[in-house]
C-alpha cells in the first residue's frame, strides 16, 4: 500500500465510542498493546473532512510507542497486523478531550487512516 488513503465525507453523526475497521487485513506480525508501532497515517475531523495531520504528507512513516498516543490508538491498533489498513473514528474523550481542552482539535471526533508497517 504505496499510496495514501482518502477518505470519504462521513455521514449521520459522529460516534460516541471507537469505531474500528479494517479496510486491508494485514498478514504479519500483530501489534500488542504497548508496543513500538511505524505506521503511515492520515487524519482528517469528522465534522468538516478536513485533513490536519498526514504522514504521507511528510513523505516518510513514523514510529513511536503506542502508550504515548491519544487513547483511542492505544485501543484501536492492537490486534492489527503488518501490512494492515484500518480506519478508526475516535470521539473527544478518546482524542484530545473536550472542546476547551487546550489543544486545538480538543471537542473533535477524529478519523484516521492508519497503514501498519512494522511492530516490535
Amino acid at each position: 500500500m504505496a499510496t495514501k488513503p482518502e477518505i470519504d465525507f462521513p455521514e449521520g453523526p459522529p460516534p460516541t465510542e471507537l469505531v474500528i475497521e479494517d479496510l486491508v487485513v494485514g498478514d504479519g506480525p500483530e501489534a500488542v498493546p504497548g508496543a513500538n508501532v511505524e505506521v503511515h497515517y492520515l487524519g482528517v475531523e469528522f465534522d468538516t473532512g478536513e485533513e490536519f495531520d498526514s504522514s504521507w504528507n511528510r513523505g516518510e512513516s513514523i514510529e513511536f510507542p503506542l502508550r504515548g498516543l491519544i487513547q483511542g490508538w492505544q485501543d484501536g491498533i492492537p490486534g492489527m497486523k503488518v501490512g494492515g489498513r484500518r480506519k478508526l473514528t475516535i470521539p473527544p474523550e478518546q482524542a484530545y478531550g473536550p472542546a476547551g481542552g487546550g489543544h486545538r482539535l480538543s471537542g473533535k471526533t477524529l478519523i484516521f487512516v492508519i497503514d501498519l508497517l512494522g511492530t516490535r
